[in-house]
């Protein structure tokens, strides 16, 4: 089982992440010898929602669609010079 503590998590948060993005896996996080959260890779993420919800994978599709074709806006022309 894919399980890490919350001390362990803190201290390599970037390392984890990047484990995590590439094996499209999943982590179970521990605090005091109990499973308290999961971090999940972020396709299946999507797949999970797409399981409860077609709607939403279908706009999360089109919002991809859309960055990767360069139609999106950058923060500072949302929010300007905040």
């Amino acid at each position: 089982m894919n399980v890490i503590t919350t001390t362990i998590l803190r201290n390599n948060l970037a390392d984890t992440l990047k484990e995590i993005a590439k094996k499209r896996d999943y982590l179970l996080v521990a605090k005091k010898n109990q499973i308290k959260a999961a971090l999940v890779n972020i396709d299946l993420f999507e797949d999970l929602l797409a399981l409860t919800n077609k709607k939403y994978l279908k706009s999360i599709k089109k919002a991809r669609k859309e960055y990767e074709t360069g139609n999106f806006f950058t923060h500072s022309q949302v929010f300007g010079n905040i």
